[in-house]
């Protein structure tokens, strides 16, 4: 049996507490900052690198809190780590996807995610894929 993947995401969450979201390009969905461990990346490098990939924000490690590892697929698992980001972040407006895929139609390098927003507990469900909102909505945060 193949070993599970590992996606180390992060959880930003404001004063308020909701958590940021960026837009899937190319769907109708948001997801969280995260990807795929690399070879020889610790999860917590992992988490930094893609919330910087995905978002272009940087927190020292120490604001990370690990929340620990959940099953998510058959072939994947979640690190995710929490990030309390008060009132202090800047205006979303400002924040900007590096990540890049290759458009399916046109082959044009396209950004994976391509706007932020704040969401609550209850939007979470009609705003993230299915696993994913109920993942979220199962972790305290």
């Amino acid at each position: 049996m193949k070993v599970p993947d590992v996606s180390c995401g992060t959880l930003v969450v404001d004063a308020g507490g909701r958590l940021l979201l960026g837009h899937v390009t190319h769907t109708p969905r948001w997801d969280i900052p995260k990807g795929l461990l690399d070879p020889g990346e610790t999860p917590l490098a992992a988490a930094m690198r893609e919330l910087w990939e995905e978002t272009g924000l940087v927190f020292s490690p120490d604001a990370f809190r690990d929340l620990g590892r959940f099953d998510y697929r058959r072939d994947k698992v979640l690190h995710l780590f929490r990030v309390d980001v008060g009132a202090t972040l800047p205006d979303l407006g400002q924040l900007a996807c590096t990540s890049m895929y290759p458009d399916h139609a046109t082959g044009a390098p396209t950004p994976e995610m391509d706007g932020y927003r704040w969401a609550t507990r209850a939007e979470v469900e009609t705003l993230c894929w299915p696993r994913m909102a109920a993942r979220l909505l199962a972790i305290g945060w």
